[in-house]
């Protein structure tokens, strides 16, 4: 087993070449929560109200850090305007560990409320495999037609587990 495979527990100094200050002002190892939520700040910022979601890398970093290693499903949506610009990332059902009850109802007035053009859908699989199921297949083309109806488009859906993404859009599945 690989040293990147081992969990990783969140009161263990991540590594001694990673420092953060403490309130003293002396400088120790960085634990691993620290790091995390260093990066989850990075990557908020980048991807922010405004930012243009033209990397899908970048959502994919994004998506990992906010729920990549949660231990219950949850289901987020990024909203983005004509330009592909994030207006809100929405966490918007919480499940658990094997499943998320999503309305599309739901998602539909998000999108109006925030006069979306476009959205990308993403769900955590706690399992561990980020291999889409056949239910997140049909859910994802129950929200398609559901946002095609108010001229919304269904730009990805992206299933997490861990530190792998796997991408709808990228495997044709849209």
């Amino acid at each position: 087993m690989s040293s990147s495979s081992l969990p990783v527990s969140s009161d263990v100094p991540c590594t001694t070449d990673l420092m953060v200050r403490d309130v003293d002002g002396q400088y120790r190892p960085a634990l691993a929560e620290e790091v995390l939520q260093g990066a989850r700040r990075v990557l908020a910022h980048r991807v922010r109200r405004g930012a243009a979601m033209s990397s899908p890398q970048v959502v994919k970093d994004y998506l990992r850090l906010q729920i990549g290693s949660l231990e219950h499903e949850l289901f987020i949506v990024l909203f983005l305007d004509a330009q592909n610009r994030l207006l809100a990332a929405r966490p918007m059902f919480r499940g658990s560990v094997t499943q998320t009850s999503v309305y599309p109802r739901e998602v539909v007035k998000e999108a109006l409320g925030l006069n979306a053009a476009g959205v990308i859908l993403s769900h955590n699989h706690p399992s561990g495999a980020a291999e889409p199921s056949r239910a997140d297949e049909y859910l994802t083309q129950t929200l398609k037609a559901a946002l095609a109806l108010v001229d919304v488009r269904v730009l990805d859906h992206m299933v997490v587990a861990g530190a792998e993404v796997v991408s709808f859009a990228e495997r044709g599945l849209l």
